[in-house]
């Protein structure tokens, strides 16, 4: 015959402190993970920033084969390609800014239910990218500053710079410590 051994369970305090322990872990380790949506945007942002930068070396090299990547737009406004059925205005074979809200779905995939494009014009400010530029920017941004240029400045934007002469290229920036 076996020795029946008495089942035994946890007792209310040894439960209380297992509780109370949790709530103490919750309470210190959960605002490591709260800011999970800004962190899904800023890598988000970091796609789009990647998909203007292979859009415009696209455009560019259309642009090359067909002769047009000396030329500026205001200069020739036959400075275009065109790319996915849209006709892209190129400055020195990169998209234009100024005009690039009417070409951007041909070279660049990115949702307008997701995203805003705001042009540029005239000289920057925190509330307007700079002539010459054009931003993207999450419809839900929680911090706009266009003056931030550092990846991890106070804003939530992608910046595209057009070409200024033949011998630069297009700049993109993308700006998320405000996600």
């Amino acid at each position: 015959m076996g020795h029946s051994k008495q089942q035994s369970g946890f007792t209310l305090i040894e439960l209380i402190i297992v509780i109370v322990i949790l709530g103490i872990l919750a309470v210190t380790a959960a605002p490591k993970f709260i800011d999970i949506q800004g962190d899904a945007t800023a890598s988000t942002l970091q796609g789009v920033k990647a998909a203007l930068q292979g859009g415009s070396q696209l455009v560019y090299a259309k642009s090359a084969i067909s002769g047009e990547q000396k030329n500026a737009y205001v200069a020739n406004v036959t400075a275009q390609v065109t790319v996915n059925g849209e006709d892209v205005f190129t400055d020195y074979g990169y998209p234009d800014a100024e005009v690039a809200s009417s070409g951007l779905e041909g070279w660049v995939d990115i949702s307008e239910t997701d995203f805003t494009y705001v042009e540029g014009a005239g000289t920057g400010t925190a509330t307007t990218p700079a002539a010459g530029t054009f931003a993207i920017i999450p419809v839900n941004a929680a911090t706009t500053d266009y003056l931030e240029t550092g990846s991890d400045g106070d804003s939530c934007h992608v910046l595209y710079t057009e070409a200024t002469d033949a011998n630069t290229s297009a700049n993109v920036t993308a700006v998320t410590g405000g996600c």
